[in-house]
């Protein structure tokens, strides 16, 4: 399995709770959220940038791999046995 890079675009597998970076308020982050890895902290958890459609970011927080699948853009070439 792939790791998880920095500037790799991931989505989350469960809903979060976060702090709107701009209003403070709370905000609800859905399961199928993508955001930008830009600090991977051990390959346990990475801070993960949330940007709306215009790249303003909304949310930047640290969440655990578990919570986080890559999205993968080339297959895999399956090699003849």
């Amino acid at each position: 399995m792939n790791q998880i890079q920095e500037y790799d675009l991931v989505v989350l597998t469960e809903d979060i709770q976060v702090i709107h970076k701009q209003t403070l308020k709370q905000i609800l982050l859905r399961r199928g959220q993508v955001g930008t890895v830009l600090m991977d902290f051990d390959q346990q958890a990475f801070l993960i940038d949330f940007a709306d459609q215009n790249g303003v970011t909304y949310a930047m927080e640290t969440v655990a791999k578990e919570q986080l699948i890559p999205l993968i853009y080339q297959p895999i070439e399956i090699l003849a046995s």
